[in-house]
């Protein structure tokens, strides 16, 4: 794709995964690759790999078995989420991982929930009734140190960093998501709508994530389900300087952790990508119209007072 070229700044192209070129030829739909693990429902084609099929209660992944050294990298995975549900009936999505543990399956769409690391969801089935200010698919961000939960019923939002809507079902063209993590920074784009052009979905700053975790991809269905296929995964290097105290810390001991103003369920999704209060409560509101309502009784005192002081500076001219 060419506009590949203006979202990357990478002196290094490093190729981990691309299926139609590299990994998936006729010998490993029956021989796993040394580089790559399988699980579950996982079917290895030579054009993709299916991490799960159009069927009910699935669960399936693909691991790096070569973890990540790079400080400043950025990922593009080319994928597909199409099948038979239409409208809403259909589930559950794709969640791609840079963790520190790996085929560990779990009920976070095929993957172990308090994992350590970072994961990016594309949740195609809306859990939570309430949460009706976005739709849905969804694409969001999480950062865990192995002591967060993702919340299903919920659909993930009290750890979530931020996300965006995106319509990426059935679609008739490629469908690509761009992660990229350089200089604490991690920005999410996607390419869904055939305009070979990036668009931004999450830019957050303070993220820490180390190096020497593992990349890999999964995928779950329940009640509902799809085609969860992933076409092709590439890593990219990217060239940033960095400062000496950064260049000599131990970047495989850093914690992951997100350095955030406000709680991260204290943030909403925005088409822009950028994060934004919740709406006003009942409580916040009482608030803020008590606050107005001193505010004017401050201003009708003070009023009344000067008025007073100027009634007496004119009595002394009669």
């Amino acid at each position: 794709m060419g506009h590949f070229g203006v979202f990357v700044r990478a002196a290094a192209v490093l190729l981990v995964f691309q299926l139609r070129e590299v990994l998936l030829t006729k010998e490993w739909e029956t021989a796993p690759s040394s580089q790559w693990d399988f699980w579950g429902s996982t079917l290895v084609t030579s054009s993709y790999v299916r991490l799960t099929s159009d069927e009910k209660s699935k669960q399936g992944s693909i691991w790096n078995t070569v973890p990540c050294h790079l400080k400043d990298w950025e990922m593009h995975v080319q994928f597909k989420i199409h099948g038979s549900g239409r409208k809403s009936l259909h589930g559950d999505g794709i969640a791609l991982w840079y963790t520190k543990d790996k085929l560990h399956p779990g009920p976070v769409f095929g993957n172990q929930d308090q994992f350590i690391g970072l994961a990016v969801v594309v949740d195609t089935f809306r859990n939570d009734l309430h949460g009706m200010d976005r739709s849905f698919p969804f694409i969001s961000a999480m950062v865990s140190n192995g002591s967060v939960n993702y919340d299903h019923g919920k659909d993930g939002r009290a750890s979530e960093l931020g996300g965006c809507s995106a319509e990426i079902r059935n679609k008739d063209h490629d469908t690509y998501l761009a992660i990229r993590y350089s200089k604490g920074r991690l920005t999410l784009m996607i390419d869904v709508e055939d305009k070979n052009e990036w668009r931004e979905c999450i830019d957050i700053g303070g993220v820490r994530l180390p190096t020497g975790y593992f990349f890999g991809a999964s995928a779950a269905t329940g009640d509902l389900s799809d085609n969860h296929d992933i076409i092709s995964m590439k890593m990219y290097q990217l060239m940033v300087e960095h400062t000496p105290e950064e260049e000599i810390e131990d970047w495989t001991k850093i914690e992951p952790s997100v350095n955030l103003l406000k709680s991260p369920k204290d943030n909403i999704d925005d088409p822009t990508g950028n994060f934004r209060g919740t709406p006003l409560t009942g409580w916040k509101v009482f608030l803020l119209l008590l606050c107005a309502l001193l505010g004017i009784v401050v201003c009708a005192v003070v009023g009344a007072v000067v008025f007073q002081k100027r009634q007496e500076r004119n009595k002394r001219f009669y």
